[in-house]
Protein backbone atom coordinates (compact mmCIF):
# COMPACT_ATOMS: atom_id res chain seq x y z
CA UNK A 1 0.00 0.00 0.00
CA UNK A 2 1.71 3.78 -1.36
CA UNK A 3 0.38 6.08 1.83
CA UNK A 4 1.40 10.01 1.56
CA UNK A 5 1.52 11.34 5.13
CA UNK A 6 0.74 15.22 5.26
CA UNK A 7 3.15 17.65 6.58
CA UNK A 8 1.23 17.95 10.40
CA UNK A 9 2.32 13.87 10.38
CA UNK A 10 5.53 14.12 10.04
CA UNK A 11 5.35 17.33 12.29
CA UNK A 12 3.81 15.43 14.79
CA UNK A 13 6.79 13.17 15.16
CA UNK A 14 9.27 15.44 15.10
CA UNK A 15 7.65 18.06 17.36
CA UNK A 16 6.58 15.11 19.57
CA UNK A 17 3.04 16.77 19.71
CA UNK A 18 0.34 14.41 21.89
CA UNK A 19 -1.53 12.96 21.71
CA UNK A 20 -0.42 12.32 18.01
CA UNK A 21 2.65 11.62 17.94
CA UNK A 22 2.70 7.96 19.38
CA UNK A 23 0.65 7.29 15.85
CA UNK A 24 2.91 9.21 13.83
CA UNK A 25 5.55 6.95 14.98
CA UNK A 26 4.03 3.81 14.47
CA UNK A 27 3.39 5.08 10.62
CA UNK A 28 7.13 5.72 10.51
CA UNK A 29 8.00 2.68 11.60
CA UNK A 30 5.64 0.78 9.03
CA UNK A 31 7.64 2.53 6.69
CA UNK A 32 10.76 2.13 7.68
CA UNK A 33 9.90 -2.09 7.37
CA UNK A 34 8.78 -1.72 4.58
CA UNK A 35 4.73 -2.37 5.64
CA UNK A 36 3.94 0.27 3.48
CA UNK A 37 5.47 2.53 0.91
CA UNK A 38 5.54 5.99 2.40
CA UNK A 39 5.18 9.27 0.50
CA UNK A 40 5.72 12.67 0.84
CA UNK A 41 4.85 15.74 -0.85
CA UNK A 42 7.58 17.81 -2.08
CA UNK A 43 5.99 20.80 -0.55
CA UNK A 44 6.35 18.94 2.60
CA UNK A 45 9.85 18.82 2.55
CA UNK A 46 10.27 22.52 1.68
CA UNK A 47 8.07 22.86 5.03
CA UNK A 48 9.68 20.44 7.58
CA UNK A 49 12.92 22.34 6.60
CA UNK A 50 11.84 25.75 7.01
CA UNK A 51 10.64 24.59 10.61
CA UNK A 52 13.25 22.51 11.84
CA UNK A 53 16.20 25.35 10.39
CA UNK A 54 14.45 28.00 12.27
CA UNK A 55 14.17 25.65 15.44
CA UNK A 56 17.35 23.77 15.87
CA UNK A 57 19.34 25.58 12.68
CA UNK A 58 20.21 24.51 8.99
CA UNK A 59 22.89 21.86 9.72
CA UNK A 60 20.50 19.98 11.88
CA UNK A 61 17.63 20.73 9.11
CA UNK A 62 19.40 18.79 6.63
CA UNK A 63 20.18 16.24 8.57
CA UNK A 64 16.28 15.62 9.37
CA UNK A 65 15.67 16.09 5.45
CA UNK A 66 18.31 13.12 4.75
CA UNK A 67 16.94 11.36 6.99
CA UNK A 68 13.15 12.01 5.69
CA UNK A 69 14.56 10.98 2.12
CA UNK A 70 16.01 7.77 3.24
CA UNK A 71 12.33 6.60 4.37
CA UNK A 72 9.96 8.04 1.69
CA UNK A 73 9.35 8.72 -1.96
CA UNK A 74 8.89 11.97 -2.83
CA UNK A 75 5.33 12.67 -4.80
CA UNK A 76 6.55 15.56 -7.03
CA UNK A 77 4.93 19.04 -7.48
CA UNK A 78 5.44 20.24 -10.93
CA UNK A 79 3.56 22.49 -13.24
CA UNK A 80 1.05 19.55 -13.81
CA UNK A 81 0.08 18.95 -10.12
CA UNK A 82 -0.54 22.63 -9.21
CA UNK A 83 -2.79 23.11 -12.14
CA UNK A 84 -4.61 19.93 -11.43
CA UNK A 85 -5.00 21.48 -7.74
CA UNK A 86 -5.56 24.98 -9.11
CA UNK A 87 -9.37 23.14 -10.75
CA UNK A 88 -9.85 20.71 -8.05
CA UNK A 89 -12.36 21.79 -5.81
CA UNK A 90 -10.70 22.21 -2.41
CA UNK A 91 -10.94 25.17 -0.29
CA UNK A 92 -7.32 25.25 0.66
CA UNK A 93 -4.61 25.13 -2.18
CA UNK A 94 -2.22 23.68 -0.37
CA UNK A 95 -4.53 20.97 0.41
CA UNK A 96 -5.53 20.64 -3.38
CA UNK A 97 -1.48 20.56 -3.91
CA UNK A 98 -0.89 17.64 -1.65
CA UNK A 99 -3.99 15.91 -3.23
CA UNK A 100 -2.77 16.51 -6.83
CA UNK A 101 0.46 15.16 -5.66
CA UNK A 102 -0.27 12.05 -4.32
CA UNK A 103 -2.86 11.35 -6.87
CA UNK A 104 -0.26 11.76 -9.50
CA UNK A 105 2.28 9.87 -7.63
CA UNK A 106 -0.01 7.05 -7.93
CA UNK A 107 -0.49 6.91 -3.95
CA UNK A 108 -3.79 4.91 -2.53
CA UNK A 109 -4.14 6.93 0.97
CA UNK A 110 -3.43 10.36 2.23
CA UNK A 111 -2.95 10.78 6.44
CA UNK A 112 -3.80 13.63 7.83
CA UNK A 113 -5.78 15.58 10.93
CA UNK A 114 -8.08 17.75 8.91
CA UNK A 115 -9.88 15.04 6.81
CA UNK A 116 -12.88 17.75 6.65
CA UNK A 117 -11.08 19.57 4.19
CA UNK A 118 -10.48 16.60 2.24
CA UNK A 119 -14.27 15.55 1.47
CA UNK A 120 -13.54 15.73 -2.03
CA UNK A 121 -10.63 13.57 -2.21
CA UNK A 122 -10.57 10.88 -5.10
CA UNK A 123 -8.01 8.52 -2.64
CA UNK A 124 -9.20 7.31 0.70
CA UNK A 125 -8.36 9.87 3.81
CA UNK A 126 -7.67 8.72 6.65
CA UNK A 127 -6.15 10.31 10.18
CA UNK A 128 -3.46 8.21 11.98
CA UNK A 129 -4.86 6.65 14.11
CA UNK A 130 -7.18 5.53 11.80
CA UNK A 131 -4.61 4.32 9.26
CA UNK A 132 -2.46 2.16 12.10
CA UNK A 133 -5.89 0.69 13.20
CA UNK A 134 -6.42 -0.63 9.61
CA UNK A 135 -2.93 -1.99 9.16
CA UNK A 136 -2.50 -3.83 12.50
CA UNK A 137 -5.85 -5.47 11.32
CA UNK A 138 -4.67 -6.96 8.26
CA UNK A 139 -1.94 -8.69 9.86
Amino acid sequence: MKILLDTNIVLDLLMDRMPFADAAAELFSKVEDGTVIGYLCGTTITTVYYLAAKAVGAPRAQEEIKKLLTLFEVAPVNRHVLESALVADFNDFEDAVIHEAACHAGVEVIVIRNQKDFKKSRLSVYSSEEIVKILASKK
